[in-house]
């Protein structure tokens, strides 16, 4: 049987962010700690991966896999920022579009640093992909 690769860390998401390197990944991280703490209702947990994800939803496919996943959140990876936010595809797209400079991936959206994009349209993205989520999984 599958079992699922991510799950929660017993670390706690502040103190493996003040562990990063170099300090603008640290501060980076950091500032979305607290975006992430200002728009969503849940309390920061480390995932496997060095993710740090908010609130948490069980999923369950046809083909009968099934897990927990985080419901949004980030990873201040080395390369890039990775920020996991599902939203519906109009408001995604509106939304990309004003964010600044970023590409995209299958789930996920990369940014260089922060002083790249708009907060105030990610702190938007973070608020719609709350309610997205709450939508296709309600607590």
């Amino acid at each position: 049987m599958y079992q699922t690769k991510t799950k929660p860390e017993n670390q706690a998401a502040r103190d493996y962010i003040l562990s990063l390197r170099p300090e603008r990944r640290r501060a980076d991280g950091l500032k979305l700690l607290e975006m992430f703490e200002e728009e969503t209702p849940w309390p920061p947990v480390l995932w496997t991966g060095n993710m740090v994800g908010f609130g948490q939803y069980h999923y369950k496919y046809d083909s009968g896999h099934e897990g927990d996943a985080f419901r949004v959140g980030f990873a201040p990876r080395k390369g890039k920022i990775s920020l996991y936010l599902m939203q519906k595809e109009d408001d995604r797209a509106n939304a990309l579009s004003r964010l600044g400079k970023h590409s995209t991936g299958v789930g996920c959206i990369y940014v260089n640093k922060l002083a790249d994009i708009d907060e105030t349209v990610l702190r938007k993205m973070i608020r719609q992909a709350v309610d997205t989520m709450q939508k296709l999984y309600p607590e």
